[in-house]
């Protein structure tokens, strides 16, 4: 357990610091790396894939938006529906922040090679069973 809190926190420590620089904090990032994922996913959709409810998510998501990282646009098929999309400057901050995080990971991985690899796979699979993708 002390292992995965340590890599977890090393996992996230360099997104942090680039979101704080912002006035963002990890929310905004997990707001970010759905919409990223899944351009037009509706909010109803976000709210599934972050397990969250929709008062949670009102003020980070409200701030992506006015700061020009995310798009909210009515979708075609239901003006009542909200489909979220990354604009230009959202994708770019997007991109930073997985960046990093992947580069993290890609190191670990050769230093560990193959086996552990397909191991820490399994391991956050079976951990993530219980959450599904976004259906957008």
């Amino acid at each position: 357990m002390e292992a995965f809190f340590h890599a977890y926190k090393a996992f996230t420590d360099k997104p942090d610091e680039m979101l704080a620089k912002r006035g963002l904090a990890r929310v905004h990032h997990r707001i970010l790396f759905f919409v990223a994922r899944y351009p037009g996913l509706s909010v109803k959709d976000l709210l599934a894939a972050l397990d969250v409810t929709k008062q949670a998510i009102n003020m980070p998501l409200r701030q992506l938006v006015e700061m020009g990282l995310i798009a909210s646009m009515a979708a075609a098929h239901d003006k009542r529906v909200k489909q979220l999309s990354l604009t230009q400057e959202g994708r770019k901050l997007e991109e930073t922040l997985h960046r990093e995080q992947a580069k993290l990971l890609m190191q670990a991985f050769a230093h560990t090679g193959e086996t552990a690899t397909e191991g820490w796979m399994a391991v956050n699979a079976q951990l993530a069973g219980k959450h599904a993708a976004p259906t957008a």
